[in-house]
């Protein structure tokens, strides 16, 4: 568990968290989540208070696009940080 910065205007890539699933608390600022759900890109617009479940293996984008950084609490399943960079979700 911990707390991450995420800088304005800044996307994260395409990746996965392997085995391990996330659950993230937004703290300040209004990241977005992009995932593919049913074959569709589904974008989930954030703000203080909202929290977001990335299940295992699930690919996704952390974006924000807004002028100051947006500052969450992610905690996970597993000790290790998994990060598996995709090309595309």
């Amino acid at each position: 568990m911990g707390e991450t910065h995420i800088h304005a205007h800044v996307n994260s890539g395409p990746h996965h968290h392997g085995e391990s699933e996330s659950a993230i608390y937004i703290v300040s600022g209004t990241p977005t989540f992009i995932f593919r759900e049913g074959g569709q890109q589904v974008e989930l617009k954030t703000k203080p208070g909202d929290y977001v479940f990335v299940p295992p293996f699930t690919p996704h984008i952390e974006s924000n696009e807004a002028e100051t950084e947006a500052v969450v609490v992610i905690a996970r399943s597993t000790q290790e940080a998994i990060v598996v960079n995709l090309e595309s979700l």
